[in-house]
């Protein structure tokens, strides 16, 4: 296995449910080892998350699981004397503090940016939030559905009739959770270079506004603001779902000599030369009689055969997929992106986890070791912090020599 890129940093993690946890996740996989607080007897509230009541019940429900194989947790109040001290120890020998509590509840908590910085001056404090750690709604409690309403891509989401929509996943939790492994990975370089730590202030709103591309920039640079087009692709027609024999068939059709090799395909090759249909413009104009012209025409065939023979003819094309399909693809496989770990808590019952679809010299990372219990770790907080500790120093005294 080779050497992980973050592999020897430490991470302190005192995040809940997904924008955190996804965050350190990803710092895990890429190497960095991540200690997660927890409150006693309580815990992160995704340990109650999930679909499976059962699960849930025991502590270790869907939502935290999937999210947390790799890390080590300890159990915390910061209320008390003798774990606050833990705590600090803990901190002075971190690389990374990361958070997502309300704007300025760490620093009602006793722990301010100036703080930290004098525990630890080359630490990389992070924190997430819905708004911001300053501005008018900073103090706002923000979830997922509340920044995607907020970020208007539920307004965009549906057809005209259903809009607004909510996107069917966590989008701005987990935008908000890469974002912030991005802005970390980058400070950690900057403190090789410069000896100093960060503070890093991330907002769920705005990273979920910047990775939005066309709906936002177009707007912003044209002021036309966009509309929901149910599952069409508004800067080209036909691109979109289409229906073939057996069910939902995605073709982007995005250049001209796409469009001309769909229609020879399907047997429509008349409507190259139809004056509606001949330029993307008028394609775009009269998107809704070309799709029925094409769904007419793909309704002959399987969506599988149409897969196979546009994407042959080198035209984007595949089948819409549910969730345990996508998840069964040879290709997934192929890349290692599923991992099968123990479960912590019924050792007979295998768990899956996923990867970030990121290949170093050609190896997938993976978790080495299940999620953990609450608290599993307990034991071994002395050893971790001692070791924390003499980490730091020795790598302030080279980061000195250099």
């Amino acid at each position: 296995m080779h050497v992980r890129p973050l592999d020897g940093i430490r991470v302190l993690d005192l995040t809940n449910v997904l924008a955190g946890p996804y965050c350190s996740y990803q710092l895990m996989l890429m190497g960095a080892e991540v200690v997660k607080i927890e409150r006693p007897g309580q815990g992160d509230l995704a340990r109650n998350l999930g679909p499976d009541a059962a699960l849930n019940k025991d502590g270790v429900g869907a939502s935290f699981l999937a999210q947390n194989a790799g890390k080590s947790s300890l159990e915390l109040d910061l209320k008390d004397t003798a774990d606050r001290a833990l705590f600090e120890r803990l901190l002075s020998g971190a690389d990374v503090l990361l958070e997502n509590f309300r704007a300025g509840v760490l620093e009602r908590m006793g722990y301010g940016a100036e703080r930290l910085a004098q525990l630890n001056e080359r630490l990389v404090y992070c924190s997430i939030s819905g708004f911001g750690q300053d501005g008018p709604m900073s103090d706002a409690p923000a979830y997922d559905q509340i920044v995607q309403g907020l970020t208007g891509m539920m307004s965009i989401t549906g057809t005209p009739e259903t809009a607004p929509q909510r996107v069917g996943f966590p989008v701005c939790d987990t935008t908000g959770g890469l974002m912030a492994a991005f802005a970390i990975s980058a400070a950690l370089l900057h403190r090789e270079r410069t000896g100093r730590g960060s503070r890093l202030d991330v907002s769920m709103l705005e990273a979920s506004l910047s990775t939005m591309g066309w709906a936002v920039s177009n707007y912003l640079v044209s002021g036309i603001p966009p509309e929901p087009l149910s599952d069409q692709n508004p800067t080209a027609a036909p691109s979109g779902t289409f229906q073939a024999l057996d069910g939902p068939l995605n073709i982007a059709a995005n250049q001209q000599r796409q469009f001309e090799a769909l229609c020879r395909l399907a047997g429509a090759p008349e409507l190259i030369t139809d004056d509606r249909f001949g330029e993307r413009e008028q394609r775009k104009i009269h998107r809704e009689e070309l799709n029925a012209a094409l769904n007419e025409a793909l309704s002959s065939r399987p969506a599988a055969d149409w897969e196979r023979e546009l994407n042959a003819a080198g035209v984007p094309a595949a089948r819409v997929l549910t969730v345990p399909q996508a998840l069964e693809q040879p290709q997934l496989t192929h890349r290692n992106f599923i991992t099968r770990l123990s479960h912590p808590r019924r050792p007979g019952r295998p768990l899956h986890v996923v990867g970030n679809g990121v290949l170093i010299d050609g190896e997938a990372f993976v978790p080495t070791s299940p999620p953990p219990l609450l608290g599993e770790h307990n034991a071994q907080r002395e050893e971790i912090a001692n070791r924390w500790a003499n980490a730091a120093t020795a790598a302030a005294g080279e980061a000195a020599a250099s």
